[in-house]
């Protein structure tokens, strides 16, 4: 069933960013993408998870993404742009939208443990912030949910890696 609250332009992105959470998964990430295009409908950047592989705790997708689209534009701020991402922002990475001006968010599935858009805060929506963003959520979200659940399932029934000892402890 397609949401008539969404464009045809919206189902396409949310796709490129659902194919940026499968590239994350096959990399062992958790899957979530996110990709970032402009007012005039041009792609800024793209990102996925990367936190383990990039030893980053920040390398969120929304904060590669972004990272990636500032770098394109040669400007921290992202006015009126739309970023579109697989899972509910956390709280950093909502902040990191209100920082970088992105104007909407369109995002697929709900995050109930760490979603800070709609689930567990509603950042986007404190009052007295010196810039809002829009943000629509459900666009694509049994997918998104599906690649998240089928994630985890595997995780649970699969081999657990052990800690590293952290470099300064051995």
């Amino acid at each position: 069933m397609t949401d008539p609250a969404f464009t045809e332009t919206d189902r396409r992105w949310m796709r490129v960013a659902l194919a940026e959470a499968r590239r994350g998964e096959a990399s062992g990430e958790v899957p979530i993408g996110a990709v970032l295009v402009s007012a005039e409908g041009a792609c800024l950047g793209r990102g996925h998870n990367r936190p383990r592989s990039s030893e980053d705790p920040t390398a969120h997708a929304e904060v590669v993404c972004l990272r990636a689209a500032a770098r394109t534009v040669g400007n921290y701020r992202l006015l009126g742009s739309t970023l579109y991402v697989t899972v509910e922002p956390c709280a950093m990475c909502a902040g990191a939208l209100l920082h970088a001006r992105v104007s909407r968010l369109v995002y697929a599935t709900v995050e109930p443990r760490q979603g800070a858009v709609q689930s567990r805060l509603q950042l986007l929506d404190t009052p007295g912030l010196t810039h809002r963003v829009v943000h629509q959520g459900g666009l694509l979200a049994e997918p998104a949910a599906e690649l998240m659940q089928a994630f985890f399932r595997r995780r649970r029934t699969g081999s657990t890696q052990k800690p590293r000892t952290p470099a300064c402890c051995s």
